[in-house]
């Protein structure tokens, strides 16, 4: 009898080969496009595009399950988004480099979804209820540490090469790119060795795409009928607009850095930026979702969500400050940054929390997995024309009319009913789940 692979060597490297693609599709890639000189109006249109499939991943998350092996979807998906990356590598240097790169990417945000959808699942298939609670905690850390190395470590390897290519931007992005793609083959190659192969993960022959579908359609009907009417309407406003300030920001705050002075941004460099935004960013975001969890966790999501609507707007007035000061101290802009992702970071716990809320009862799985669409929705709609906001009225008047917009979160927020007691230890009807 085989010695059963342990959790430790697959399950770190399984959520960080989760967690790369998606911050290199949705971050990284403004980055390059900016450098690459597209201007904000066409970064923040063709990258918001970019976040449709994981708005449309329940849709066929159903196929997923019904076709091959969980284990195989893994496999295949990174082999996918190595080729991907590889691909993206190979065409910044060429004439068709928008073209084939947003080609790529779009290849890579696919593969990226469904390896969501297979990983979680394999996850789940794997490890008994009581491992999937100890390592729970793990794979959130390495999809955290991902996004650390895609945004911040990446980022300022960009940067540092280019100095030492003398300014030489699409060979340096290139070189990068490639250096990524042979990362993720060689996560393609451990993953290929280590996986387990649980004896619940079987082809599910018997089902028939009639059936599948048949299954979705009841899915989304009852998703839709969970309240009154009224109340419907509310969550779904509530899930669609309190993050629309968040969703006009979250590119061209990233844009803002990196642009130059001249144009009314910061001018930070590639490695400053990764510094910035992608390891002093995301600590703050990290301490402050841990920090949410846990005030919710003693006095339930109705008690904090006044105070964490205000945490996830309110900071944003630090972007006003650096559009109008344009200071050079980066002392004072990673405070900035820093407070503004903390706050998201506090007041996103109510969001999501939320979620769980509304996709409690009968079909919880899949009908959480439909709120999590709605979610990266209520990203992907304000951010397709957030870029050609700023550009109409520069950045001080964006973060400004962003400050305006965060009354459609207070609005939002008075208009939804919530249990006082969901979320506290004591309720036993809340169950943590993932996207």
């Amino acid at each position: 009898m085989k010695n059963k692979i342990s959790p430790w060597a697959w399950v770190p490297t399984l959520y960080f080969a989760e967690g790369l693609p998606n911050v290199i599709v949705t971050i990284v890639s403004l980055v390059l496009y900016k450098q690459l000189g597209l201007s904000n109006a066409e970064i923040t249109f063709y990258t918001s595009w970019l976040n449709l499939p994981w708005v449309v991943k329940p849709l066929w998350s159903p196929f997923v399950d019904a076709v091959k092996t969980k284990r195989w979807w893994v496999i295949t998906m990174q082999l996918l988004i190595g080729a991907s990356l590889g691909g993206v590598a190979f065409t910044i240097p060429t004439s068709m480099w928008l073209q084939s790169t947003l080609f790529f990417f779009w290849i890579m945000a696919f593969s990226s979804a469904t390896h969501d959808i297979a990983a979680d699942g394999f996850y789940m298939l794997e490890l008994n209820p009581h491992d999937q609670t100890f390592f729970v905690g793990i794979r959130s850390t390495f999809y955290r540490l991902a996004s650390i190395f895609g945004q911040g470590v990446l980022v300022m390897i960009a940067g540092n090469i280019q100095v030492m290519l003398r300014g030489a931007i699409s060979y340096s992005w290139s070189l990068l790119f490639y250096g990524v793609a042979g990362i993720f083959i060689a996560l393609w190659l451990w993953h290929n060795a280590k996986l387990p192969r649980p004896k619940d993960d079987t082809d599910h022959e018997q089902v028939t795409v009639t059936s599948v579908v048949s299954d979705l359609g009841k899915t989304i009907s009852s998703f839709f009928s969970k309240f009154p009417l009224k109340e419907t309407i509310f969550a779904f406003l509530f899930m669609l607009l309190f993050r629309m300030p968040e969703g006009l920001l979250v590119k061209v705050s990233s844009l803002f850095l990196i642009d130059s002075q001249s144009c009314g941004g910061l001018g930070l460099s590639p490695a400053e930026y990764g510094f910035v935004q992608g390891t002093v960013g995301v600590i703050g975001l990290t301490l402050g979702g841990i920090l949410g969890g846990i005030a919710a966790s003693r006095d339930g999501l109705k008690k904090w969500l006044w105070p964490m609507a205000c945490a996830i707007t309110l900071p944003d007035i630090v972007y006003v400050y650096l559009s109008y000061s344009l200071t050079q101290n980066l002392f004072i802009i990673n405070a900035c940054v820093f407070t503004e992702q903390f706050g998201y970071g506090f007041g996103f716990t109510a969001y999501m929390l939320y979620l769980l809320y509304y996709s409690r009862g009968e079909h919880k799985t899949s009908h959480y997995a439909l709120c999590t669409a709605l979610m990266t929705l209520s990203l992907m709609i304000p951010g397709l024309f957030s870029g050609y906001l700023q550009e109409a009225v520069g950045y001080r008047w964006f973060f400004i009319i962003v400050m305006i917009f965060c009354i459609v979160t207070f609005i939002v927020s008075a208009l939804v009913k919530i249990d006082p007691s969901f979320g506290k230890k004591d309720d036993d009807t809340l169950e943590v789940e993932k996207e």
